[in-house]
């Protein structure tokens, strides 16, 4: 028997090397003038960013361009929506970059129109209101493979020491994903790897979340097993191969947990995130592996029968390729394997942005959000210090 499901709405996806072109007659088909959302000079100073200008200027698009510096605060989309609403209407909001310029050109798409604060709509924070819409159509051209955010309904937003909040409504979902590797040509390593296990703990987390189901089980396989092969080649030495497999799997994150929700690690990262200068794809990567073992070891005293506990032994035995390896041993060779990717990405540990044990209660107390609400085995105030503890 298939349980019941439901897929809420996902972007148009154009996926490929050199989809990119496919972008100015997209942005034509909505009108003649745009917003561009993006970095402070990553895309700006790469070559794609001439070619799509010249791009513009043959349709007889207008455009005007809004640089994201670090990431978006709740001040900084009311500020912009304050002064672009007075600069007259913009037909589509394009954003192209890594996740924060995603998410600023999210919430700016969504409020151009209602022009209201994003802190009346922001979880947890403002009074919550209700989006009433209507967004402007948003285009989303991710230039790195980590948040997914072309394919979810929610702009992360953040605070600097207090709080890392979403707005989210299925009316900023993007009309349009188009996902070009060759827009991840430029990314050190760094980034590959922060980027990188943010995706796969996306990946993992949605396969194993109380909400998964078996479309969004299929999608999330079929991403593991894409960062498996293409994660530390990538890393290594860029190629095209690799840099098509990270697209194509951070695409498929984003999908899944825009279905799943997901689980501790993203619980524990948003307090890092808000608390300490910590970027989002490191305290997951991190985190990953002592969060997988410490929810197996949790699931097997506690909740044996959990459907999560042969999912994980479903990749640790594609990741060994031995179809006849048991539970326990399977499980166990995946956690060795992510704490193999720990020491080969070169992931910095928690103290090396300043986070101490004295801090543990506070972030604890703060990882109780939506994503903690999905984990396959609801987890112990001290199993979550502890996993801290151990990254630290």
């Amino acid at each position: 028997m298939i349980a019941p499901f439901s897929i809420a709405r996902l972007p148009r996806i154009e996926f490929g090397g050199g989809c990119l072109k496919k972008l100015p007659d997209i942005a034509a088909s909505y009108g003649r003038r745009v917003l561009v959302v993006t970095g402070a000079k990553s895309f700006l100073d790469a070559a794609h960013a001439p070619w799509l200008f010249d791009s513009f200027k043959q349709r007889d698009i207008g455009w005007e361009v809004v640089k994201v510096v670090g990431e978006p605060t709740p001040d900084f989309i009311d500020a912009t929506v304050a002064a672009l609403r007075g600069g007259g209407a913009f037909d589509a909001v394009i954003g192209i970059g890594g996740g924060s310029a995603l998410d600023a050109a999210k919430a700016i798409a969504g409020l151009l129109g209602p022009g209201n604060s994003v802190r009346d709509h922001l979880e947890g924070v403002g009074p919550e209101l209700p989006y009433a819409g209507p967004a402007t159509p948003f285009i989303a051209v991710p230039t790195t493979a980590g948040t997914g955010s072309e394919a979810t309904k929610n702009a992360v937003l953040s605070v600097p020491g207090e709080y890392k909040k979403s707005f989210r409504d299925d009316q900023l979902v993007a009309a349009w994903a188009i996902v070009d590797p060759d827009l991840l040509d430029t990314c050190p390593p760094e980034l590959i790897a922060a980027d990188g296990m943010d995706a796969f703990t996306q990946l993992l987390e949605s396969f194993t979340s109380t909400r998964a189901n078996p479309m969004t089980d299929a999608l999330a396989r079929s991403g593991i097993m894409a960062v498996k092969d293409g994660l530390l080649s990538l890393h290594a030495e860029q190629s095209a191969a690799a840099r098509e497999k990270m697209a194509y799997a951070a695409l498929l994150s984003g999908i899944c947990l825009a279905q799943t929700g997901l689980g501790c690690v993203h619980g524990l990262a948003a307090p890092l995130g808000a608390f300490f200068p910590i970027p989002h794809g490191v305290a997951c990567g991190t985190l990953v592996a002592t969060a997988t073992a410490a929810n197996i070891a949790a699931l097997e005293a506690r909740e044996p029968k959990s459907p999560a506990l042969p999912k994980y032994a479903e990749i640790g035995r594609r990741f060994a390729m031995q179809k006849g390896l048991n539970g326990p041993d399977a499980r166990a060779y995946l956690v060795d394997t992510l704490r193999q990717w720990e020491d080969k990405l070169a992931l910095p540990r928690l103290a090396h942005y300043r986070v101490a044990s004295a801090d543990f209660p506070r972030i604890v107390a703060n990882a109780r959000g939506s994503s903690m609400k999905t984990n396959p085995v609801m987890l112990t105030d001290a199993e979550l210090a502890a996993i801290l503890a151990a990254r630290l």
